[in-house]
């Protein structure tokens, strides 16, 4: 499932004509960084969420041949995070899935990320299995970080006005019991994350390489940079 559907308010205004998603970073749109990642590692569908000019990203998803792409119309409504996967999930299956969101992606390190991911999904312990970023290891995230990684993997939220050592690196792995009961409408993953956490079912994995944050356009620069830095 790739996250794709949002109006970018933080990359204006580049996002007043174009769609966060097709914005471009070292000659390639946001969404193909995501999807190109997604095919290295043998994954051969993607269902992609749309609603801020919706037309424009499911024209450029049309060229794509790998993965496979389902479109998840979000037109008459935007679901946020949580109702887009709740919408999804007759596209995505019975069993659990893999979420990235269209925004970030990284440099891989000597491990490929995804398929470390992957291969650490236990099915009888979590509900969700999160990738996540040293916040010292990045370019373009200037926030406080989003949670503390227990030594058995469980995470734990970031304490109010504390610095937390890992954020959320926008890829994680979803069990389809995560959305049991979920809220109506429009709402946050992190409504249904805070759920797991209560019940120690929310686990992390730490991204190696460099993680890429594109949130605003001040990023995008960031983020060239360390690609090209990572070439020299």
């Amino acid at each position: 499932m790739v996250l794709a559907a949002g109006f970018g308010r933080r990359m204006r205004p580049l996002t007043t004509t174009t769609p966060k998603p097709l914005i471009e970073v070292a000659g390639k749109a946001l969404i193909d960084h995501c999807l190109d990642g997604l095919a290295e590692a043998g994954i051969g569908k993607a269902v992609v969420n749309v609603h801020y000019l919706a037309d424009l990203v499911e024209a450029h998803l049309s060229r794509r041949r790998q993965p496979q792409v389902l479109i998840s119309d979000e037109r008459a409504k935007l679901l946020d995070t949580g109702g887009a996967c709740i919408k999804a999930l007759p596209l995505l299956g019975e069993g659990p899935f893999l979420i990235r969101n269209s925004d970030s992606f990284w440099l891989e390190g000597v491990r490929p990320n995804l398929r470390w991911l992957i291969d650490g999904w236990d099915e009888k312990e979590m509900d969700g299995l999160l990738l996540l970023a040293s916040t010292v290891a990045s370019a373009g995230y200037s926030g406080r970080g989003d949670f503390v990684l227990g030594k058995d993997g469980r995470l734990e939220r970031r304490l109010e006005r504390t610095v937390a050592p890992f954020a959320y690196a926008g890829a994680a792995i979803l069990s389809p019991r995560l959305f049991d009961d979920p809220p109506e409408g429009a709402f946050s993953l992190n409504v249904l994350f805070d759920r797991a956490l209560e019940k120690g079912r929310l686990f992390g994995v730490r991204l190696d390489g460099l993680w890429i944050n594109v949130e605003n356009p001040e990023a995008i620069r960031a983020a060239e940079l360390a690609i090209l830095e990572s070439a020299a």
